[in-house]
């Protein structure tokens, strides 16, 4: 049995998060919600193809990643972005990609370190990048 390796709680937040933007019906939604600041779930399922519970579903994963925010209003509920969780994963997500691409290979061989090369990788391979570069996952 394997044991298994303790994941930096910061980069299974960043999971979760990268989870839930996984469907294009879920990147909709958050498309819908930021063109009208505030929406009712009736109005989100008019603009997509898809049924109520499916789209109840996705709005679900949204939340529990905090990327989304409900509140009751009456016999629908009405949802929002979730600002402060949006403005946190974008702020991480553009670290890690500036990260990874500050040390992605360029070199145009299908394997690293092939004939021409150009990112050192076969002599010396770089150390690997620290991600969390001052962005903490804080969401509300």
């Amino acid at each position: 049995m394997n044991d298994e390796i303790p994941f930096d709680p910061a980069d299974v937040r960043l999971a979760a998060v990268a989870r839930a933007l996984s469907h294009p019906a879920r990147l909709a939604i958050l498309r819908v919600l930021a063109a009208r600041e505030t929406c009712a779930c009736g109005e989100i399922v008019g603009l997509l193809p898809l049924a109520q519970a499916t789209v109840s579903q996705h709005l679900k994963v949204l939340r529990e990643a905090g990327l989304v925010r409900g509140e009751a209003d009456g016999p629908r509920s009405c949802y929002c972005l979730g600002g402060p969780s949006i403005a946190a994963a974008a702020d991480v997500f553009a670290g890690l990609f500036a990260a990874l691409a500050a040390t992605a290979c360029t070199c145009a061989a299908d394997a690293c370190g092939g004939v021409g090369c150009t990112c050192g990788a076969a002599a010396d391979p770089p150390s690997s990048p620290d991600l969390s570069a001052g962005a903490s996952l804080t969401f509300a």
